[in-house]
């Protein structure tokens, strides 16, 4: 019971990552506020977790809009008083060859996975200041690989592991921590999205199972570095190894990136998604 009597908000609460580090969050004794656009999902999510006899709030929040964003949090503050843990966790995937995306492509990937934490984040400080909270940023392993069909994504999770490191150290006087996180392949729906962001029911996930960490030992060991307040975590094996690749063989990586290119300029281009 880490976070008992805490309140924590979970953007992109309503599946995959966001949804589990709801129900650990909730576990852990904090009072979790659901914050997502599809709110019968959060509703439904709401319902399951105070089974548990945890407590939970729902609310409408869409981040690509900084009023929906403010409004989100002013509700929190209105009836739940405080805030101490912040999730920017809201995002999802442009993919595809770059020269068969466009600027506005790159723009709406932009206002989602980067501005959207950027609204978020500027929305929490103050609060966060004030409980000596955690803020939580989820980037991704393309925050450190950029792989052929996926500019778009890197790029964005680039520019949040970039904002995460500097946020660590600009923060520290306020006595608020900066934890980014950034998993490899989880059990969720943002590989079952389509490029405006919608989720699409007649995609095939292109990532079989075996390669995937379940969403709820995603989340223990999520929540279990933002506890011990660490400056970045990745999650998942592969993940790691992906990393320390990019880390310590350059070279390969980029040959290997080079490679997979090539391969796919044969069959068509790669990346993008497969009905």
């Amino acid at each position: 019971m880490r976070f008992t009597g805490k309140v924590v908000v979970i953007t992109g609460a309503s599946s995959g990552i966001g949804a589990a580090l709801s129900k650990e969050f909730a576990a852990q004794g904090a009072t979790v506020v659901l914050a997502a656009r599809r709110l019968d999902r959060l509703e439904e999510l709401k319902q399951e977790i105070e089974k548990t006899g945890a407590k939970a709030l729902a609310v409408e929040c869409d981040v690509t809009s900084e009023e929906s964003v403010n409004a989100a949090f002013e509700k929190v503050r209105t009836e739940l008083g405080q805030i101490d843990v912040v999730v920017a966790n809201a995002g999802f995937g442009v993919t595809g060859n770059i020269d068969r995306l466009k600027v506005s492509d790159i723009e709406r990937q932009f206002d989602t996975n980067v501005y959207g934490a950027l609204r978020t984040i500027y929305a929490a400080l103050p609060d966060l200041k004030k409980s000596k909270g955690r803020l939580v940023l989820i980037g991704s392993v393309s925050g450190f690989i950029g792989t052929p069909g996926s500019a778009a994504y890197a790029m964005s999770k680039f520019a949040v592991r970039a904002l995460g490191d500097v946020l660590w150290a600009e923060l520290d006087h306020a006595g608020v921590t900066v934890t980014t996180i950034h998993p490899g392949f989880i059990e969720s729906e943002i590989r079952l999205v389509d490029n405006s962001g919608t989720y699409r029911t007649d995609f095939k996930d292109p990532v079989p199972t075996w390669l995937q960490m379940t969403a709820p030992v995603a989340a223990r060991q999520i929540v279990r570095a933002v506890y011990n307040r660490r400056r970045q975590a990745v999650i998942t094996f592969h993940g790691k190894v992906f990393v320390l690749m990019s880390r310590f063989t350059p070279c390969l990586v980029a040959h290997l990136l080079r490679f997979n290119a090539n391969q796919g300029l044969k069959t068509g281009g790669i990346g993008a998604r497969k009905e």
